[in-house]
């Protein structure tokens, strides 16, 4: 390889290098097709989006979503209100409709690829490999699944990354200013999600590694900056948001789900993370531990969490930001050693890029439907596919087609068209319909398994046949709940909308149509 002539292999290294950045390039575009498919859908892609957006809509009417379950609409929220208040402007803007969430959570995606090539390019000076790092982001298919979606994850995830940004700054203590700014972001993220704990951790742990003293004093602060609010929030929500955010979150677990998915994980990103585990050893025995590695570390292993009923393949988004930062490190490190020898000169610069462009195609996916990407779906032999994704089974990543839009509006008119209140799986249904979405089926069911939820208000209405339509997708409502529908109301349609079959079901005594 030494052999080769200085400039037949720098050609080849830039050769190669182009198609990396090409590749990442690709995924950034499929993404952007994707998000734009979203955007003109108008109902629930995935079943929590129209429940992020309800409580967006109730900030924005100056309400709380973390109110009493057992009382008309029976609702429950998942998640701390950040994200749901910065959508406030939007729902000003757009109205009740899923588009406000897609746009936040669009943007915090692209915000996060930004920062992530951005710090990539500071440490390195070199573009190229920044732009690996951000396009990465983008290509990843569980930030390719959710980024687009009104789902709060992503944006928890760059709340993350900017404070870990922030702090790392230094090698030593963090000083006053990198603090602050790293703290107000760590904050934002836990008021986003609950996930970020894991990063919380993470950061404590490195503080703690540098100056145990001050760590403690810094955890000391953080904590009290977090808990005063905490405890004010419940008490103005009467115990609610305790009982929303934290018992409604404690949920069965599944270690079977937890090893499918890790093993998924590192199946899409094994080049990420195998660079990442070496800049992990590296530091371990011959440096100094790196906030870098520690957030990698703490990251992979909360992944677990996604053994958790309800959780998911978003469980890893922190693990996959954070594994490219690291990855990014080792090879800046390993490319700051290879200059010292000729041979290892030469071995970089072919090897990097091919190990990257490996990586590409470990994480393959395409909607094979779309006018840019139909040539290429025919030239890999895959026409007659809508979608093609390396995952495997997936609900999430493909175009809604015209006939879920016509479908999906045929849900809406059966909606609208019945008298009184609409008990709907999805909320962006009676939202088109006008009316007042009833209950968070999830929530509902954690909560009765754990003992907190008398169903028997809601099943009264039920089976008083107050609501003129009940549409039903996966029959998450507790049992007592589902036993009281099939009771007072039959079934008179299935619509198929975006792979899934809606059930529409009437009050026994009277028919409805659309």
């Amino acid at each position: 390889m030494t052999g080769l002539p200085s400039r037949l292999l720098q050609t080849v290294a830039h050769g190669l290098w182009a198609a990396v950045l090409l590749a990442y390039l690709a995924y950034a575009l499929i993404f952007g097709i994707y998000a734009a498919a979203l955007f003109h859908f108008p109902f629930d892609y995935d079943q929590g989006e129209g429940f992020e957006l309800l409580d967006a809509i109730y900030f924005a009417r100056g309400q709380w979503p973390y109110r009493d379950i057992e009382a008309y609409p029976f609702y429950a929220s998942n998640y701390p209100p950040l994200f749901h208040v910065l959508a406030v402007p939007l729902v000003w803007i757009f109205g009740p409709r899923l588009i406000a969430g897609r746009l936040l959570s669009t943007a915090a995606t692209l915000a996060l690829a930004l920062a992530v090539g951005l710090a990539v390019r500071q440490w390195t000076g070199r573009w190229a490999l920044a732009g690996w790092a951000g396009g990465m982001v983008l290509a990843s298919n569980y930030v390719y699944h959710i980024g687009p979606l009104s789902r709060s994850h992503v944006t928890m995830v760059l709340f993350e990354t900017l404070a870990v940004l922030a702090l790392a700054r230094s090698t030593g203590f963090p000083d006053r200013r990198a603090l602050i700014w790293g703290s107000l972001a760590l904050m934002a993220a836990g008021w986003t999600k609950q996930h970020a704990l894991i990063t919380v951790l993470a950061v404590l742990a490195y503080l703690f590694l540098r100056d145990p003293r001050r760590a403690m004093g810094w955890a000391l602060g953080f904590g009290a900056a977090n808990l005063v609010p905490f405890f004010l929030v419940n008490w103005a929500t009467q115990g609610y948001w305790w009982l929303h955010i934290i018992e409604a979150n404690i949920n069965e677990y599944d270690y079977r789900q937890a090893f499918f998915l890790y093993g998924q994980w590192f199946r899409l990103h094994a080049v990420v993370l195998i660079l990442a585990l070496l800049l992990v050893l590296y530091e371990l025995y011959f440096d100094r531990l790196s906030l870098f590695s520690v957030w990698a570390v703490f990251a992979a292993a909360g992944g677990a969490l996604a053994g958790k009923w309800g959780a998911g393949e978003s469980y890893f988004i922190t693990a996959v930001v954070a594994g490219i930062l690291a990855a990014a490190r080792f090879l800046s490190r390993l490319e700051g050693w290879a200059v010292r020898w000729p041979a290892g000169r030469a071995t970089t610069a072919l090897v990097v890029p091919l190990a990257l462009l490996l990586q590409a195609a470990l994480v393959f996916h395409m909607p094979t439907d779309h006018p840019l990407t139909r040539p290429v779906a025919r030239l890999l032999g895959l026409e007659g596919v809508r979608y093609v994704d390396r995952v495997g089974y997936t609900q999430l990543g493909h175009l809604p087609t015209a006939e879920d839009l016509r479908n999906g509006w045929k849900v809406v008119a059966y909606v609208r068209s019945a008298p009184g209140p609409a008990l709907t799986e999805e909320a962006s249904w009676a939202l088109w319909a006008d009316k007042e979405p009833v209950t968070h089926p999830t929530q509902l069911l954690n909560l009765y398994k754990s003992g907190k939820l008398n169903p028997e208000p809601l099943i009264q209405m039920i089976r008083e046949q107050q609501f003129g339509v009940v549409v039903l997708r996966a029959q998450f409502y507790p049992q007592p709940v589902l036993d009281a529908i099939g009771q007072a109301y039959r079934p008179i349609d299935d619509v198929p909308v975006n792979g899934f079959l809606y059930r529409i079901l009437v009050p026994r005594e009277r028919g409805a149509s659309p």
